[in-house]
């Protein structure tokens, strides 16, 4: 989906991992696939590293949306959810304590299914937003 609105748009866009992701060839120029070590974090310090006010990261990654928010780099998760500075604490917040639950052998509360809802809601933050950095 992400590729389809790049292409549309004719933005430029980068995938930053530690490993390849299967993506359409075709879209080659127009996309970027950055490949980091293998090092814990590598990943992340190179999207934080690129990332410039007015451009839009796509992660679920909290502790890595937690550190873009606070260059003024927009983000929004894989369910539409834009993070801000309001917000990214109480969410991280949250996730740690979680994660604290987690390794201490407790269950907690996961994230729902993915499904044509999420889907839907990604598709009109991505359009919304994009719409937004484009017009400056």
């Amino acid at each position: 989906m992400v590729l389809r609105f790049s292409s549309r748009l004719n933005i430029p866009t980068v995938f930053a991992a530690n490993r390849p992701i299967p993506w359409d060839k075709s879209k080659e120029g127009l996309v970027r696939m950055e490949i980091c070590d293998k090092t814990e974090g590598s990943a992340d310090d190179r999207i934080v590293e690129l990332a410039e006010p007015g451009d839009l990261v796509l992660t679920r990654d909290l502790p890595l949306a937690e550190r873009l928010v606070e260059r003024d780099i927009k983000v929004l998760d894989d369910r539409g959810r834009i993070f801000t500075g309001e917000n990214i604490k109480q969410l991280r917040s949250l996730r740690d304590f979680n994660v604290a639950l987690a390794e201490n052998g407790l269950d907690y509360t996961r994230t729902a299914g993915y499904g044509k809802k999420e889907v839907q809601a990604l598709a009109q933050s991505l359009d919304r937003e994009l719409t937004i950095l484009l017009k400056y």
